[in-house]
């Protein structure tokens, strides 16, 4: 089977040949272009004309947002070409037209280059398509930092690996190695451990985005994306609005069993030599009350080689 998609961007599940166990998402079926053009649809649907300085003439608009004569004139650019371009029919965007249609939408830097990865599909490179390994050195790295909780998490938001304190905050047994996102949307104890569950949760679609843009050919990312879309409405939800973000810091809030709120301090780094993975620290400030907490989630906690 694979997904399909309805009117209103929802994905769906439509009959394919084969043995029925694959999970393709909407980006793998459909084309890069249509990809641009749910993009650039729901980027104009998120803008007003009083915000782009559009004069309406106090006429009554039947659609959210602007209209796409609207956008072609803030870039430059005719409504016929414009048109094209949302229905997928040009496919040859210089420099200075997408420069220009990122203005026109107000696009910040990760959505700019989402638009560029949705433009020239063709110029982005090819990653591994099998399961990701980390090296022994990042692991090395984690532990190293004893009053950080520190996570490896890969391109499809596998967990790759962690520190000590990196698997008690997540409430995780040190052999475990779950799906980031499948745990955000899908696990119960994720609601009670997040408190600001719908931000992070919108934090990581936002990410499955951009990394679907930087490897749209890749079966189990469209596999993690088709199974989050039929196994959580919310996940769903989030998806169709298209959101895009590197998401490389952050204040997380957590309601933790054992120790209670922390405020802690979020790094994301990436690790250049393994593209898409990245080893995210997070800290409390010195002397705050979730350094105690954290300090004090330590002494719970038993490495694994401890008895």
């Amino acid at each position: 089977m694979h997904l399909g998609s309805d009117g209103d961007h929802a994905l769906r599940w439509v009959p394919t040949a084969g043995d029925g166990t694959g999970v393709v998402a909407e980006g793998m079926i459909r084309t890069m272009s249509s990809e641009l053009g749910d993009f650039l649809r729901s980027r104009r649907a998120a803008l007003t004309p009083a915000s782009t300085g559009i004069r309406t003439y106090g006429t009554a608009r039947r659609v959210p947002g602007l209209r796409r004569e609207e956008v072609a004139q803030l870039a430059g650019v005719s409504v016929n070409y414009y048109t094209r371009i949302e229905q997928g029919e040009s496919h040859q965007m210089s420099d200075s037209v997408l420069d220009s249609l990122a203005g026109a939408l107000r696009l910040d830097e990760a959505e700019r280059l989402h638009l560029v990865r949705l433009a020239r599909p063709a110029a982005v490179p090819r990653r591994p398509a099998g399961p990701e390994k980390v090296r022994d050195s990042v692991l090395a790295l984690a532990d190293s930092a004893t009053d950080q909780a520190v996570i490896v998490v890969g391109r499809r938001t596998d967990l790759l690996g962690a520190n000590r304190l990196g698997f008690a905050l997540l409430g995780l047994h040190p052999s475990e190695r779950p799906n980031m996102a499948r745990q955000m949307f899908l696990s119960p104890t994720m609601r009670d451990l997040v408190v600001e569950w719908e931000r992070e949760a919108h934090n990581t679609v936002a990410y499955l985005r951009n990394a679907s843009s930087d490897a749209h050919d890749d079966p189990l990312l469209a596999e993690l994306v088709g199974d989050l879309s039929i196994r959580s409405a919310e996940f769903a939800r989030i998806w169709a609005t298209h959101p895009v973000a590197e998401c490389l810091h952050s204040l997380r809030e957590w309601d933790h069993p054992l120790v209670g709120r922390l405020t802690l301090n979020e790094e994301s780094l990436r690790l250049p030599d393994d593209p898409g993975q990245r080893i995210i620290f997070n800290g409390a400030a010195p002397g705050s009350p979730s350094a105690e907490r954290l300090r004090l989630l330590s002494s719970l906690v038993t490495a694994p080689d401890e008895p």
